[in-house]
């Protein structure tokens, strides 16, 4: 599975002209034509990298940064691209939360190499695979299994097992989970957490006769314990 770019571009050739240089460069694009709709993407949709044009036409850059910042947090880099050029304009982009800055009109090989060299610099110790007895979480393809069969989850699902089993015996709050997997000041409670952890110990058969056991603390969080140790 390639990695995913989520590329906000209010003009229809200028999109085509990028999404077909990314496609040719291995990566899957999301085209957003406004910011509203990748908004409306953010709390289902993962995407590894923004592309995000600073003039759109329902909202400008800066407040579309802040919209990724509030609802993913700032593992994600984004790439403003516009046909501002002045200093003031690329320091503005940048201190609204943008990792790099290009200006219009692009040219193919810097643009990918940009987007190449951000994904290696916030990615870079990552591991593919995550074990734990028998379960198996695949960052790459974002799939998991128990004991080599395929279960399917959304990608909230995914993101939240993979931070448990990355945390396993730990103590972890609500709000700490609703922080790590939906973001900083998520426009969302922590009944968010608690119905996605009611779903994983459904599909992960996470209950003590499994020995891997999604353990409740009474108001405080969760924590994932081995029962058979």
């Amino acid at each position: 599975m390639s990695m995913s770019i989520a590329l906000v571009e209010d003009d229809p050739d200028q999109s085509a002209l990028l999404n077909y240089w990314l496609a040719g460069a291995g990566y899957t694009t999301t085209v957003c034509a406004t910011g509203m709709v990748l908004v409306n993407l953010l709390s289902e949709q993962h995407f590894d990298l923004f592309v995000v044009d600073w003039i759109l036409p329902d909202m400008q850059g800066d407040e579309v940064i802040a919209r990724i910042r509030t609802q993913t947090g700032w593992e994600t880099p984004i790439l403003v691209v516009t046909v501002r050029n002045r200093e003031i304009d690329i320091v503005t982009g940048l201190n609204a939360g943008a990792d790099d800055y290009l200006s219009k009109p692009l040219r193919k090989n810097e643009f990918i190499a940009r987007i190449d060299t951000l994904l290696r610099r916030f990615q870079p110790f990552k591991p593919r695979l995550l074990q734990i007895d028998g379960y198996k979480f695949d960052s790459l393809q974002q799939q998991a299994w128990y004991e080599g069969s395929a279960i399917e989850l959304t990608q909230k699902e995914f993101d939240l097992a993979w931070y448990l089993f990355s945390h396993p015996r730990q103590l972890l709050s609500r709000h700490e989970l609703l922080d790590k997997i939906w973001g900083v000041n998520a426009d969302m409670d922590t009944r968010t957490v608690d119905t996605h952890i009611s779903r994983l110990r459904r599909k992960l058969r996470l209950t003590t006769s499994q020995g891997w056991h999604l353990k409740s603390i009474y108001g405080y969080g969760y924590r994932l314990e081995n029962t058979l140790i």
